[in-house]
């Protein structure tokens, strides 16, 4: 992964490798994007001049290759020489690795491991942050080039030919290849080359150039060392010569690789001059006739070519040369050449040549080709041809001609330039400049490297213009959907994009959105004729400058895609994204890349010299609100969002969603497997793009940088709440609910499919980069990609109603099919998070509702298996004390002793429990217990004092929680109340049963969960709310428990006023009533201040609590009726009810851990305690075994189609009568176990019962001689069943 040009990357440490003189080096030399001629009018008012070179796209790619180039040369030596210092720390340095190894002997990477391990290192992000702080690479060249050797090529009988041509047709001998040519530094500006070129018409006048003073060609091999295994995939990979040439041409290697061409050179120079001298008199006139002028004192020709209005094209007229000032830290540093001895005044240019692989099969030849001005143009190839000719190594010879006299061009030729078709050829198979893309030639000899040189466009020489200093490149200075289109449809007609993978690839007439405001954008020109080649060229060049300029700066980001007041319009910036992403997607990826820098710009107030912070965060950058940092945000996961296959199905968004949230690329079962196969891998190709993938993770750094921010300014200013920005994350995620109405214009399908779109990609590509960063392990990095995208999630989460998500979209179930189901919750109990480090299990939507309730059940058996097996301990200490023999002699002081320690050494909670006093026996024993006693296993003694035989192996337990809770519910005894239509159960206000019940009945509950059993019980969704400590403040929270409660207070906040006053058509006050021992209390409400509710005295002479019911309560208006329901709301569930509520909470968090409570949420709590009343027969009975019956037996076709007519209560009832449980647990039919087991026949009509073993899920069925009598004695065994003979 490259770097950005402004970022600092060490030689040693603290030293930037962009200095000025490289800088105005490819200023100089770097061709300069101008707005063509035939641009629409309405785009002129855009276009603004570039005057910060670090601004222009051709020097930021150029800087950029040269970055890497850097980065993996240090890297390869720090890996195979080390730095050298006793203090490196840095484990990929040899010296550290030697140090670590001791005495044990270590082996040096060879070439081919360390140019491996030296690229993936620099494709990192960050890659500075891994190189040695020690380090100080050697500046003489590296052992890459040692193995290489250079000898004269033998020319063939057509080069000799050519040889003995005058100088103008054989200038491809002449100025082939500067390798070595000197470069003046920063002191020569453009006004020196402008009069340098005033003098050459002169020189040409004076001097002939002869055939004697060209340079031969010259043939590169590489050396054999040792063998080579074809069947390694990273030698077959690394080892080619495209990744060879990264340290070729590293800027330490090319002057030595200059000096072994010089050296080769010069053993066939004589025989060149030789061949030369024979034309040498002719070469000289023909040279004036083309334009071509000598020069005093250099050995090379300079050639002229035209310039359309100031821009002569990727391709017009280029030279191949080899470029070593993309490589060499300090371009004004290079070799002389062995026939000039004085300095050339002509600035070097850009090279046009750059070394590439042709053949991946053979990877030993190195061809020299032309370097395009844009990637992509070397993909697609230009319509023109650029002539493929190989490249003449020289050192004393320029490049190319200097700026002005491209602008001299410009100004004398005018726009008849711009007409001329030069034929040019390219080789279709070229490679992507940058690294992005390799595509190598079929059939060559890759053996050696043949360079020569290109036959050069020779024209008139131009009259310098007067405005050439003030030329400037140009570029769009912001985007807007208009423009977007535009250029979007530029590249796409002149079929100029990027080669990428994303789909649809382009964006045709169905798809394309417009504004409305004005027609669409045209360029001039006339159909009936070919467009020009140029000015494709100059729109590709200019169009990719114009998306650097605007995407990589953030204030043009703000400009171009917010509106004024800062709101982001989600789907015109989707729109947008959708079609700058599909005609130069890493281009945009690289922008928003580089933009997103800005948002780790510390705000002004830490900057402040006030603030203790201010030292620390020092910058003269630009800093960020809050709100524009959120904007940018949203801009780039809107890049990153239209990245994905487009999909107008919602239902296929979510089926991809689920996929991918599983790990998975396809899924192995399901319907998704058949006609979705396609897509799977469309979504595959779009998230695992490394450009994109880059982009996400800084987006989610920036996210925890941000936050931490706002932590540091509340630290230093300790600022009130009301001063306080919004939190960022809450800015972002407003900007993507669908509230704004789109600036474009979209159906009512596309918005909607929209207004879904956004949140789940945004979900899909947190969990990418999740997946990408984890380790394996339950506690994760904090204050990383992973943090940051567990805090979006997170905050999603809380916002998922708004964004119209539910609890599914959140399930990531890759990390629940990898963890341990036992170990990983029980060591998150003791599990500490801090800012850089957190546990999966402090998200716990991210896990499946099943896998929630194992782990919640984990907890549980391993507090119950760490109290057993203390007692257990604790027994055989006791036995060893009290034995025969032992130290305690006496058996009074023995039994003493066993009685006192009895408690502690138990192994189990024993309750002996009557049938007919079952809930007294139960508060009985349980008054006082001590906590150590409750987290045993259970066991109940039920009825054993009237002839009882249950054994407790599961069943009596469930008998018994049935029997107590069905008591301590019933309204009768006083506590809580039923409804009569829901039948749901909710606490007695001003019940006269003490709260010591109360939390008995929580103690009763919390052991059912404890000990995994259901009860049968239902209370609304508020208690669990509430058990959980989340607040009660909804309509949605009441409406299962009281559901006519509800709709008429969603009436009242609904009530229209054009239909009457809320106080004349409802006629409500302010005011909570109840019944309380049957009379209306009623209370005023006062939401200022927390009342009690009254509660009944025991004295025979107390006032009656209706006494003091209000009389002057106001009535509930238009203006208070929300506060008047939040308000009912919150007497309903929390004031009338707290001394119950909070004496049975206590007793429910007994057993359970708090912390293990965090894991469910209302819902899943509910169904852990309830189970499931909804009961499936179909899924019963795939699930059902059988033993001594087979499944297609008569019988038991019979006994299931009986069972399939029963309603829901005989259902329960079955169920009951089998496993003692009236409901199934979560998970449903899978998670019990149901046998059906032979007990015998019976033909009489007084045929025997079935029965049942309980605790085991056996139903002992006789076999029935036919359907009705199976019927008849099922129905009887289980509507009478009660009382245990085996259970």
């Amino acid at each position: 992964m490259t770097i950005e040009p402004s970022r600092p990357i060490h030689h040693g440490r603290g030293c930037s490798i962009l200095e000025d003189d490289v800088l105005a080096a490819l200023w100089e030399n770097a061709p300069f994007p101008t707005l063509p001629v035939d641009a629409p009018p309405e785009i002129r008012e855009l276009v603004v001049d570039i005057e910060n070179p670090k601004r222009v796209y051709t020097i930021h790619r150029a800087s950029r290759r040269h970055n890497l180039q850097l980065l993996i040369d240090r890297f390869v030596f720090q890996l195979r020489c080390g730095c050298g210092s006793n203090s490196c720390s840095e484990t990929t340095c040899f010296t550290y690795r030697k140090r670590a190894a001791g005495k044990s002997p270590i082996r040096r990477y060879n070439p081919n491991s360390a140019r491996t391990l030296a690229v993936y290192l620099a494709s990192q992000d960050n890659p500075e942050s891994r190189l040695c702080p020690y380090l100080r690479p050697s500046n003489g060249p590296s052992d890459a080039i040692l193995p290489l050797h250079l000898v004269p090529k033998r020319l063939s009988t057509n080069e000799r030919v050519k040889a003995r041509l005058p100088p103008t047709k054989a200038h491809n001998f002449s100025h082939g290849s500067s390798v070595g040519q000197n470069s003046p530094r920063n002191g020569h500006d453009r006004r020196a080359r402008k009069a340098e070129m005033h003098s050459l018409p002169k020189a040409a006048q004076s001097t002939s150039r002869t055939a004697n003073n060209s340079p031969l060609p010259v043939q590169i091999t590489e050396k054999t060392i040792g063998k080579k295994d074809y069947r390694s995939f990273a030698a077959a990979v690394f080892g080619t010569v495209a990744f060879k040439m990264l340290e070729w041409l590293a800027p330490n290697n090319v002057e030595a690789l200059s000096d072994k061409i010089e050296t080769s050179r010069c053993s066939a120079k004589s025989s060149a001059r030789s061949q030369a001298s024979l034309s040498s008199d002719d070469a000289s006139d023909q040279s004036a006739a083309r334009g071509v002028a000598p020069r005093d004192g250099l050995s090379g020709d300079i050639p002229i070519r035209k310039r359309a209005n100031g821009y002569n094209g990727p391709y017009a007229g280029r030279t191949a040369v080899v470029n070593t000032a993309e490589f060499h830290p300090n371009p004004s540093i290079e070799r002389q050449s062995d026939e000039a001895n004085t300095r050339s005044p002509e600035p070097r240019r850009k090279s046009s040549a750059k070394i590439r692989t042709q053949s991946g099969s053979q990877p030993c030849k190195v061809v020299m080709e032309p370097i395009a001005d844009s990637a992509d143009e070397l993909l697609f190839g230009s319509p023109d041809s650029v002539c493929q000719s190989a490249v003449q190594a020289s050192t004393d010879q320029p490049t190319s001609r200097s700026r002005s006299e491209d602008s001299s061009d410009a100004s004398a030729d005018g726009r008849s330039s711009r007409q001329s078709d030069h034929k040019y050829t390219i080789d279709d198979r070229l490679a992507q400049i940058d690294g992005l893309e390799d595509i190598s030639s079929n059939g060559a000899d890759t053996r050696s490297i043949s360079l020569q040189s290109e036959e050069p466009c020779t024209d008139n020489l131009p009259e310098p213009a007067s405005e050439i200093d003030s030329y400037l490149p140009q570029s769009l200075s912001r985007l807007n959907p208009d423009a977007v289109n535009f250029i979007c449809d530029v590249l796409q007609e002149d079929a100029t994009t990027e080669r990428h993978m994303l789909e649809p690839s382009s964006i045709n007439d169905p798809l394309r959105h417009y504004t409305g405001r004005r027609r669409a954008w045209k360029r001039k020109r006339k159909h009936q004729l070919p467009y020009s080649h140029n000015l494709k060229c100059e729109w590709k060049l200019f169009v990719e400058q114009s998306i650097f300029l605007v995407l990589s700066d953030p204030q043009a980001l703000l400009e171009s895609f917010t509106t004024h007041d800062g709101v982001v319009d989600s789907q015109t910036v989707w729109y947008c994204m959708l079609r700058l992403t599909r005609v130069a997607p890493h281009l945009v990826f690289d922008s928003l890349w580089i933009a997103m820098a800005s948002l780790f710009v510390p705000p002004r107030s830490l900057q402040n010299s006030r603030s203790p912070t201010a030292k620390v965060f020092a910058t003269s950058q630009r800093s960020f609100s809050n709100a524009e940092a959120a904007s940018l945000m949203s801009i780039c996961f809107h890049a990153l969002i239209a990245a994905a296959p487009l999909v107008a199905d919602s239902r296929q968004l979510l089926d991809m969603s689920r996929i991918r949230s599983r790990g998975l690329s396809l899924t192995g079962s399901g319907a998704v497997t058949g006609h979705r196969t396609l897509l799977s891998l469309q979504y595959e190709d779009a998230f695992n793009d490394d450009l994109a993938l880059r982009l996400a993770r800084r987006l989610l750094m920036a996210i925890l940088t941000r936050r931490s921010f706002d932590e540091l300014i509340e630290l230093d200013l300790g600022m009130l709440d009301s001063a306080k920005e919004p939190d960022v994350l809450e800015i972002l995620l407003s900007q993507i609910e669908p509230s704004v109405q789109p600036l474009m214009r979209f159906s009512k399908a596309e918005r909607s499919t929209h207004e879904k779109r956004v949140p789940i990609l945004l979900l899909d590509w947190a969990r990418t980069v999740m997946i990408q960063e984890w380790t394996g392990k339950p506690d994760v990095p904090g204050d990383g990609p992973f943090g940051g995208a567990l805090m979006l999630i997170a905050a999603m989460y809380r916002k998922r109603q708004a964004l119209l998500l539910g609890d599914v979209h959140f399930r990531f179930e890759f990390f629940g099919d990898r963890l341990d189901s036992v170990d990983m919750p029980v060591s998150w109990l003791s599990y500490k998070s801090t800012r850089q480090k957190a546990h999966l299990l402090d998200y716990p939507f991210i896990f499946n509702p099943a896998s929630l309730v194992t782990y919640f059940r984990a907890i549980n058996f391993s507090m119950m298996s760490h109290s057993y097996e203390e007692a257990t301990s604790l027994q055989l200490r006791i036995r060893m004390i009290t034995e025969p023999g032992s130290l305690v002699t006496e058996a009074h002081q023995r039994s003493a002793l066993e009685d006192l320690l009895r408690t502690p050494a138990s192994k189990f909670l024993i309750l002996n429990i009557r049938r007919d006093e079952i809930l007294t026996d139960a508060f009985d024993q349980l008054w006082r217990r001590e906590e150590r006693e409750l987290m045993r296993p259970l066991k109940i003694h039920l009825g054993e004092d009237s002839g009882e035989e249950g054994y407790d192996y599961g069943g009596v337990q469930q008998e018994f929680f049935r029997l107590a809770i069905a008591e301590a519910l019933d309204p009768n005894y006083g506590a809580f109340t039923i409804d009569n239509r829901t039948r749901m159960t909710w606490f007695q206000p001003g019940s006269l049963q003490p709260e010591w019940k109360y939390e008995l009945i929580g103690l009763l509950v919390s052991l059912a969960v404890y000990n995994g059993l259901t009860l049968p019980v239902t209370f609304p969704k508020a208690l669990y709310h509430k058990l959980l400590g989340e607040p009660v403040t909804e309509l949605h929270h009441i409406a299962d428990g009281w559901p006519e409660l509800a709709n008429g207070l969603t009436n009242l906040l609904e009530w229209n006023e054009n239909d009457g006053a809320v106080e004349d058509v409802f006629v409500v006050t302010y005011e909570f009533s109840t019944t309380m021992l049957g009379q209306p209390v009623s209370r005023r409400m006062d939401p200022s201040q927390r009342e009690s509710w009254p509660q009944p005295s025991l004295y025979p002479n107390a006032k009656p609590l209706s006494a003091d019911n209000p009389t002057d309560a106001p009535p509930v208006t238009g203006d208070n009726r929300s506060a008047y329901v939040s308000d009912y709301i919150r007497y309903l569930t929390d004031v009338s009810v707290a001394p119950q509520f909070e004496a049975f909470a206590r007793g429910f968090r007994t057993c359970l851990h708090p912390k293990s409570l965090t894991l469910l949420t209302p819902s899943l709590l509910q169904s852990v305690v309830e189970g499931t009343q909804e009961i499936d027969i179909s899924e019963l009975r795939r699930v059902a075994r059988y033993s001594g019956w087979d499944a297609n037996h008569p019988t038991i076709r019979d006994f299931w189609s009986v069972v399939k007519k029963f309603d829901d209560r005989m259902r329960r009832k079955l169920l009951e009568f089998v496993t003692s449980s009236d409901r199934l647990p979560v998970g449903g039919a899978a998670h019990i176990q149901f046998v059906i087991q032979k007990n015998g026949e019976e033909e009489g009509v007084g045929a025997r019962l079935p029965t049942a073993y309980t605790c085991y899920g056996h139903l002992l069925l006789p076999e029935y001689r036919d359907k009705e009598v199976l019927r008849e004695r099922l129905s009887m065994a289980v509507e009478n069943a009660e009382g245990f003979g085996f259970a």
